[in-house]
């Protein structure tokens, strides 16, 4: 009993393992590839739920198609509804594994080819350049998955009479335990895709009949969507969101499954009948499939019904300007950062609308709590940027990286310039000063248009240059003439340090702006546009 439990869990182990590498070296392989595709092609509900499909068959792993749309809808890459089509498609592609298994390892000589696979997979990880690298440990893995199978198989012929789960009933409380077991295995090995792999040897062996196994496979539906959403608890509002989405679908999905369990059964019986079709394993995956597809039929058409309902169940209340730095997003640094880029974006455009506002005796008034606010959204963002790990071997992340950091250290910079002094309001409506606040006030007006627009136009931060490059050759032209006008004694001299200090706090306010703008927008692996000759000086500690 001892060894047939010891190597029940050692094919369990080894099947876990193979999945991990062939996710993680799937993914390590794609590099950004698969993030950018899905944010490519889910745009719209169809293409949403055809690339939730697709990803989750891939990876062979619906959890890391559903942490990578919960991080996109945490960052605002994605709505609430688009990211609905994927989660509806992850869970419909996680049925793959189960025809993987009952297809393929069943069918060929796992001992002949897997641990071939596997000594592959490691000569290549060894050998081969460090992009293909990533290659071999997912063929390893994908090795091991068989491995694994073959050790279950093992396992599941002689298990002992306590494990015999065909003694379970067939009534309906019987259905429900089946159930409530098969919840509970995904949620304890973190994988729905290991829990399917034990139900169909142990049905293949004759552990456990098709009614036992269909039921276990409706808990594990569910089970996996349970142990996906663990990591959402305690995250952003559409975090929770995508989650209970996913949780809803599925138990709404294993329900229909639940209750239309004797139908299938009738009809897998006349099949059988008919044509001689008598592979439990390929029919028990072909019942997973269709009733997750049964359910992807029924509620695709009523995403945004569905959408709305759930945003009503989990409002939003948040307003504050750091609302989508979700503390889950860690294990995604790419995606961590673009949220922060984003975040940051907000936290500017907020930083430049106080800034003109301030320039007014109106605005004034609540500048400084404003400016508190954008102080400590400052504070929430760099604590969250410290956090995001580093990965030294992308390049892009790598780059962006150092973006926010320069546009961080900017923002923090233009915070202290955000609230001019009295004199410096004072002196903004000078007629002789009135033509550099007025392209000073020109230049933040059309940053914070963009810092807003979701869709900025295409080298908006041009028109800064231009900005910036009038405002100061204007600087250079009328200092020397105020200096003149002081000595001829047109100017107090109080008045004129109070007017160079204007002009001053005009040109840092600018050389800022550009700055914020410049690193939260290029794109890395392109070209730095080169910034002003005037700006090339070291800003003050």
């Amino acid at each position: 009993m001892t060894d047939s439990l010891f190597t029940l869990l050692g094919g369990v182990g080894l099947f876990l393992l193979g999945m991990t590498l062939l996710t993680d070296g799937l993914k390590a392989f794609a590099g950004d590839t698969l993030r950018r595709a899905l944010v490519r092609f889910t745009g719209k509900p169809l293409t949403a739920l055809v690339s939730g499909v697709l990803a989750t068959a891939l990876v062979q792993s619906s959890t890391a198609t559903t942490m990578t749309m919960i991080g996109f809808v945490s960052a605002g890459l994605l709505t609430f509804p688009q990211a609905l089509g994927v989660v509806l498609g992850s869970s419909l592609g996680n049925t793959s594994t189960g025809w993987l298994v009952s297809a393929v390892g069943f069918k060929i000589s796992i001992g002949h080819y897997a641990l071939p696979l596997v000594g592959l997979g490691a000569f290549v990880r060894l050998l081969a350049p460090a992009r293909w690298r990533s290659l071999g440990i997912a063929v390893a893995g994908f090795g091991l998955i068989f491995v694994g199978i073959a050790t279950l198989q093992q396992a599941m012929s002689n298990v002992p009479p306590w494990l015999d789960l065909n003694r379970l009933s067939d009534d309906f409380w019987g259905r429900v335990l089946g159930v409530g077991v098969g919840i509970g295995i995904p949620v304890v090995l973190q994988s729905s895709s290991a829990a399917i792999a034990a139900v169909l040897t142990a049905m293949h062996t004759g552990t456990l009949g098709f009614e036992q196994a269909a039921v276990f496979v409706i808990g594990a539906s569910i089970g996996t969507a349970v142990a996906s959403s663990v990591a959402a608890v305690g995250g952003s509002v559409p975090a929770k969101r995508t989650a209970l989405a996913m949780v809803l679908f599925n138990i709404a999905s294993g329900a229909l499954a639940f209750v239309t369990l004797p139908v299938y059964i009738h009809l897998l019986e006349w099949a059988n009948e008919q044509f001689g079709m008598n592979d439990p394993a390929i029919g028990l995956a072909a019942f997973h499939t269709a009733f997750m597809a049964a359910g992807v039929v029924l509620l695709f058409p009523l995403i945004p019904l569905f959408s709305r309902w759930v945003e009503k169940l989990l409002p939003d209340d948040q307003s504050q300007l750091t609302a989508n730095l979700d503390r889950s997003l860690h294990t995604l640094p790419g995606i961590a950062l673009e949220t922060l880029r984003r975040t940051l974006m907000s936290i500017a455009a907020h930083q430049f609308r106080l800034t003109v506002e301030a320039l007014t005796e109106e605005g004034a008034e609540d500048a400084e709590e404003r400016r508190e606010q954008a102080k400590q959204a400052l504070d929430e963002s760099r604590a969250f940027f410290a956090k995001i790990p580093p990965v030294s071997d992308d390049l892009g992340v790598s780059t962006m990286r150092l973006h926010l950091l320069h546009a961080t250290d900017h923002l923090v910079r233009l915070l202290r310039y955000s609230t001019p002094t009295e004199e410096v309001r004072r002196l903004a409506t000078h007629p002789w000063l009135v033509p550099a606040v007025a392209k000073t006030r020109e230049m933040l007006e059309c940053a914070t248009r963009e810092m807003e627009n979701p869709h900025p136009r295409a080298n908006w931060t041009h028109e800064l240059e231009d900005i910036a490059a009038k405002l100061a050759e204007l600087s250079q032209e009328e200092r020397p003439e105020l200096l003149r006008q002081t000595a001829s004694g047109e100017w107090s001299p109080a008045d004129a340090m109070d007017a160079l200090d204007t002009l001053r706090w005009l040109s840092k306010v600018t050389n800022h702006v550009w700055r914020v703008a410049h690193y939260l927008t290029i794109q890395p692996g392109k070209a730095e546009v080169a910034l002003p000759a005037a700006w090339e000086e070291h800003d003050e500690a």
